[in-house]
């Protein structure tokens, strides 16, 4: 089964088979799959805070560079695609048990370079909590 439809199967539940275990440490629910596009939820947890009791800005950074490595994997290429940079926009907070939700897309797909996008939300999307842009490389095996 192609990568793309592996994701698709988890819509709406937890993506609890992903190759990654950092992935199934940050248990995301899968809202939507389609090649380059990604939606995941993510449910904040105590240990995902700072100080102050507000989402970490380190955690916000982890989804973003996740989610849009598993956008890479829902393009089946034959290539590995690991990140080169990530930039990241803060804009607003999230709170514990919060549920927020990342959207990924493909902004640029070259013949070694992609440009990819990740935006989070707050859940009903009315307030943008983070967005990220990564350059990423195709690796052959």
């Amino acid at each position: 089964m192609d990568r793309l439809a592996q994701l698709k199967q988890f819509i709406g539940k937890e993506f609890d088979q992903s190759p990654s275990p950092f992935m199934k440490w940050l248990n995301p629910v899968v809202l939507s799959a389609e090649e380059g596009q990604l939606e995941f939820q993510y449910t904040i947890r105590p240990e995902w805070l700072n100080p102050i009791g507000n989402l970490h800005g380190g955690v916000t950074a982890a989804i973003i560079d996740d989610i849009i490595g598993a956008t890479m994997f829902s393009l089946n290429e034959n290539s590995f695609i690991t990140t080169i940079n990530n930039v990241i926009d803060y804009f607003s907070t999230a709170k514990e048990n919060d549920n927020i939700v990342a959207e990924t897309k493909i902004i640029k797909r070259g013949k070694q370079f992609v440009n990819a996008q990740c935006e989070i939300w707050n859940a009903d999307k009315t307030r943008l909590i983070a967005r990220g842009t990564s350059n990423l490389f195709k690796i052959n095996n």
